[in-house]
């Protein structure tokens, strides 16, 4: 089967990481959390295969992304524009630019410290 996007290795590479932007536990609850996180992803970066246990949306705020689910065709979003992923949906997503730095927010609402992304092993 032929994948869309870069042959790239399962690993994650290129990715700057940036401390949240917030995170915090929602008021009225004991463990649900809101985090919104500034990502960004160097020329060629990429996350591969990996899932969030919670939703997550994602928000372009600089330059050109690709995200795919698996099984479905690459969806390509430019700054200004984003997209939704429910829980558990296992996806990829890179920055196809040789010259540009993409940048993006993820906004989380989960369980605390359950939000973040899990890897999920290469394809067959």
């Amino acid at each position: 089967m032929l994948q869309a996007g870069p042959a790239v290795s399962q690993e994650k590479h290129g990715v700057i990481p940036h401390a949240p932007l917030l995170k915090t536990v929602l008021p009225g609850t004991k463990n649900l959390e809101v985090a919104v996180y500034e990502t960004e992803y160097a020329p060629g970066g990429i996350n591969p295969r990996h899932l969030h246990p919670a939703a997550i949306t994602f928000y372009v705020v600089s330059g050109t992304g690709v995200w795919q689910e698996d099984g479905k065709p690459p969806i390509t979003l430019h700054a200004g524009e984003s997209l939704f992923v429910p829980a558990g949906t296992i996806h990829s997503h890179w920055n196809p630019s040789t010259t540009d730095h993409l940048r993006f927010l993820e906004f989380i609402v989960a369980e605390k410290g359950k939000g973040r992304s899990i890897p999920e092993p290469m394809k067959k």
